[in-house]
């Protein structure tokens, strides 16, 4: 077992400001165009990974992480980056795992709703018809697609990083779906967590702890390390 898993979400990204915008107004585009993997982070995203980074900073250096893993995608490499020169101190290098990239939203990806609306007019049924957790997009993936790499990913990460301190920088659908991985919750148990934490906010913190041999939640979608809004 890890002595501590910290999963960090990426700072606020173009996407997390652009698209509640477009879908509110009901566009069909957004004002960037592009892959999901190459999506920046904001000024604001870039300020949450500084205060982050000072954050890091204030830990023992016994309690500092010993392994840092991140998605691939831009905005979390870039979350990390600049989260380790904002510390001050020293902290390991990083390494990226393809099975903790977003949610692959196939020929959705980076769609307005009223562009899928419009496109692919059949799929609100169809995602009806399925249910939220085993609906996939078109060429994605589903919730439970997520949860499969998940569980492969925590079982390597049990087996090569046993004892160790590590933290992970991921998206909103990797922490969610790590808490049903880690704490075996359905999708019922799954939706009352976010219903009583809310959405997985930009730069929060999640922590589990080693305790007798398990994961065990210490702290879930902490954001008291930022700045006020």
């Amino acid at each position: 077992m890890v002595a501590e898993l910290i999963l960090v979400r990426h700072g606020q990204s173009l996407a997390n400001v652009a698209f509640p915008a477009a879908d509110a107004a009901g566009l069909l585009e957004v004002e960037f165009g592009g892959r999901d993997a190459d999506v920046p982070l904001t000024r604001t995203g870039e300020e949450q990974a500084s205060a982050l980074g000072r954050w890091l900073a204030t830990l023992p250096p016994g309690h500092r992480p010993q392994v840092v893993i991140t998605s691939p995608y831009l905005r979390a490499r870039e979350t990390w980056r600049i989260a380790a020169e904002a510390s001050g101190v020293d902290l390991p290098e990083p390494r990226t795992d393809n099975r903790l990239v977003d949610r692959l939203m196939g020929e959705l990806e980076l769609l307005t709703r009223a562009a899928v609306a419009a496109r692919f007019p059949g799929e609100a049924d169809r995602r009806a018809e399925a249910g939220e957790y085993e609906y996939a997009p078109p060429a994605g993936e589903s919730f439970a697609d997520i949860r499969v790499r998940l569980a492969s990913f925590l079982d390597d990460l049990r087996r090569e990083q046993n004892g160790k301190r590590v933290v992970v920088v991921a998206h909103d659908s990797i922490v969610l779906m790590m808490r049903a991985v880690v704490e075996d919750l359905d999708w019922e148990k799954v939706l009352a967590v976010e219903a009583e934490s809310g959405y997985v906010r930009n730069a929060s913190i999640s922590r589990f702890a080693d305790k007798d041999g398990r994961l065990t939640l210490d702290r879930y979608n902490v954001i008291d390390h930022l700045p006020p809004a």
